[in-house]
């Protein structure tokens, strides 16, 4: 960590702390509003500091986040780690959301592609209902 920062551009944070492969994809996540800084949202310059709330939203996953330092370089993962700490609620929000995807995921038949009767099947099926 480099402690003689007071500030640094947000998509350079994320890129630094992992959560973009690079500043190109923090940047897109940003200003597509995936990214709240304080519950507002922001620009990719804007600049944060220790101690920041970050709200950042992948996919069906909600991570909230404090910051706790800042490198402008991209270290390895177990440093990175060490720039922010997640909040207590947002694991259990996680947790709890991935646990409900999971009990509404269909159930495939011995996780195989539909073989050639099942595929014609599916077509008579189809062609069935459009008729209707």
């Amino acid at each position: 960590m480099d402690n003689n920062l007071e500030t640094l551009r947000l998509d350079k944070w994320l890129w630094a702390a992992r959560f973009f492969k690079t500043r190109a994809l923090a940047t897109e996540a940003i200003s597509g509003g995936k990214v709240h800084l304080n519950g507002e949202r922001c620009k990719p310059g804007r600049n944060v500091k220790m101690g920041d709330c970050l709200t950042i939203t992948r996919g069906y996953q909600e991570m909230v986040i404090i910051i706790q330092g800042l490198n402008k370089q991209r270290r390895p993962a177990s440093e990175a780690m060490e720039l922010y700490l997640e909040t207590e609620q947002s694991i259990e929000q996680r947790k709890a959301k991935t646990e409900m995807m999971k009990q509404n995921m269909p159930v495939d038949r011995n996780n195989k592609r539909p073989s050639k009767k099942d595929r014609r099947q599916i077509v008579r099926f189809q062609r069935k209902n459009t008729a209707d």
